[in-house]
């Protein structure tokens, strides 16, 4: 008999086993990530389990976001670009979806977001779901048996970009927790000249815990100066990079160059088949970045289940305008400020 349950501290060995072991799984669907959220923000997580004798037959990591009445949501997953269901079967993923809407409706909330495929029609007694016209792809690289042959694959402007970051001084080392300062000072300022708030500190370190040698936290130096730094997740056959940063003053450098060849150089040698460089607007400099690396777009499907008939939605030109205002007056505030008030508003931006 199909069952499904919220997964419990007990149940976490079998979970990550799981999902190990589905094709369709990436690093976020690990429960290293909800208990990272809830250690930085307190989030409440909703880990959904279908068995069947026994045995899991899905999973559907769900997060509660909730802030007074501006936001009330169970996402699938948030701060990342994926994170929907897993199952072996049309009757685990309704029944999953199911039991989602049922908390949902419990808890008030106002929607649910899958990030990923939804490939069968709605489940019995749920919401019809709205398909996210976000425009947005995922730029996946198929990785070679190693990195010289990764290397030799790539056009000789790249090599030669890669070979100037080292010409010019720079150099790069993996890092621990206890070098979080150093990767936070750097991201934590490139998001306030982008006029965004940035992710508390506490988020990278409890990931950093969490995820153990599954993650890795590379660093870009010139003369013993941090200019750059990245995050990676690894998971069976393939690596995700989450985060990334530079200081933009240094570009002239390559600093970028040097953090991605050497997080690819990593994978690729220690027998990972695929890189996940995250999500990118089509033809956006991002995406031509990706794309000089031999990364590839597929699309990004996220599909909304409106829960709540109340929730009133924005239309995009006041979503738009609403953001480039707050844009402009954050990227005014000093460091300090923003990087003190960016965690407290960020914990509540799915995105």
């Amino acid at each position: 008999m199909l069952k499904v349950t919220i997964a419990q501290a007990k149940d976490i060995q079998n979970w990550d086993a799981y999902v190990s072991s589905h094709p369709d799984a990436w690093p976020y669907h690990l429960y290293a990530w909800k208990k990272a959220i809830k250690k930085a923000y307190g989030h409440k997580g909703y880990y959904l389990m279908a068995q069947e004798e026994g045995q899991i037959t899905g999973v559907l990591p769900l997060i509660h976001l909730q802030f007074s009445r501006l936001v009330n949501e169970l996402t699938a997953l948030p701060y990342c670009d994926v994170g929907s269901i897993l199952c072996n079967d049309e009757q685990s993923g309704r029944a999953l979806l199911e039991a989602a809407v049922r908390i949902g409706e419990k808890l008030g909330v106002d929607t649910i977001q899958l990030r990923g495929e939804y490939p069968w029609p709605e489940a019995s007694n749920t919401p019809t779901p709205v398909r996210e016209e976000n425009n947005k792809v995922r730029m996946f690289l198929a990785l070679p048996a190693d990195s010289e042959e990764l290397m030799r694959g790539f056009k000789s402007k790249l090599r030669s970009q890669i070979r100037k970051s080292v010409k010019n001084g720079l150099q790069f080392h993996w890092g621990s927790i206890d070098n979080i300062n150093e990767y936070y000072s750097v991201f934590s300022g490139n998001m306030r000249d982008l006029g965004s708030p940035v992710h508390s500190r506490r988020l990278f370190k409890a990931i950093l815990e969490y995820y153990g040698d599954a993650a890795g936290l590379g660093i870009v130096t010139i003369k013993n100066k941090c200019i750059g730094g990245g995050i990676i997740l690894s998971m069976t056959d393939r690596v995700s990079i989450p985060w990334a940063s530079t200081l933009r003053r240094y570009n002239r450098l390559a600093p970028n160059m040097l953090l991605y060849w050497n997080f690819l150089k990593y994978s690729a040698d220690s027998g990972f088949s695929l890189f996940d460089f995250g999500r990118s607007s089509p033809d956006g400099g991002t995406y031509r970045f990706k794309y000089q690396w031999g990364a590839r777009p597929i699309p990004l499907d996220w599909y909304t289940f409106y829960i709540a008939k109340r929730k009133v939605r924005k239309s995009r030109a006041q979503s738009s305008s609403l953001r480039e205002n707050f844009e402009r007056i954050w990227q005014r505030l000093p460091l300090p400020a923003a990087n003190f008030f960016g965690p407290l508003i960020r914990k509540h931006i799915s995105l």
